[in-house]
């Protein structure tokens, strides 16, 4: 039945994504574009909610009182395509550094534009990541709320953290905030995977970290902070009642962690 509910969902996805698409595009281009951000959180919440009523899967996120005012940097821990869909909608103005090679897809590509995100080539890393500083220093004086991943690549629940060192240059050079965000979505939506499993997301913005830390100290309070949450979402999952399948990964951390678990 699972695999069953996660084919309808799969389906179910990508139908709503291009019939919004279709339906949407007049609407989008023609609006301001801060008002056009509705048509994308319109999409991301409709995937969620057909992935509740589908696959099973409920989202909770909490913590919105965490969320500055002002400009910040959002920071998830990443590990499915659930993550990227799950917190811009609570963001008035999001941004996204992306691989310039998505803004070259039609229609897709135009959405993005309409946006104001910002392309990098990852094949010049040092041009790259000044390039990147500037755009993003222009952007974030418009009050935006920049959205990057960390650790750069969706990693398994309970794997090792392998944080790059690219947030804390952003850090340095925007002065602003950075919102953590703890999850444990890759157990119900797995990366690679198509499975959807049964469920409740938990999600959690935490406190901001200020600026002004230098780079060392905020990477290894990031870390810290983000990894002991998400630590702490793991274990209610895999205790919690109708657990869901653990990989590998997860299984060693929880034995870490103290808690015995030989599936």
């Amino acid at each position: 039945m699972t695999a069953l509910r996660s084919f309808f969902y799969n389906v179910a996805f990508y139908v709503n994504l291009i019939v919004l698409m279709i339906v949407f595009t007049p609407i989008y281009f023609l609006l301001p574009r801060l008002k056009a951000w509705f048509v994308p959180k319109f999409w991301a919440r409709s995937s969620l909610w057909l992935q509740r009523v589908i696959a099973g899967t409920k989202s909770e996120i909490t913590g919105q009182e965490n969320l500055p005012e002002t400009s910040f940097i959002l920071a998830p821990k990443h590990q499915s395509l659930w993550d990227v869909l799950a917190f811009f909608p609570y963001l008035k103005d999001p941004l996204f550094i992306l691989k310039r090679e998505l803004m070259w897809i039609p229609l897709f590509g135009w959405y993005v534009a309409k946006m104001q995100m910002i392309p990098v080539n990852r094949g010049e890393r040092a041009k790259a990541l000044r390039a990147v500083v500037a755009a993003t220093s222009r952007e974030m004086k418009r009050n935006r709320q920049l959205i990057i991943y960390p650790e750069g690549t969706r990693r398994a629940p309970g794997d090792e953290p392998a944080y790059k060192w690219g947030i804390a240059e952003l850090y340095s050079k925007l002065n602003v905030p950075v919102v953590p965000v703890a999850h444990a979505a890759g157990l119900y939506w797995p990366r690679r995977k198509f499975m959807r499993y049964p469920g409740t997301i938990h999600a959690r913005f935490l406190p901001p970290i200020p600026p002004g830390l230098d780079r060392k100290a905020f990477l290894e309070r990031l870390i810290a902070e983000t990894e002991a949450a998400c630590d702490q979402m793991l274990v209610e999952a895999a205790t919690g009642p109708n657990p869901p399948p653990l990989p590998p990964t997860a299984v060693k951390r929880l034995n870490e962690l103290g808690v015995s678990i030989t599936r």
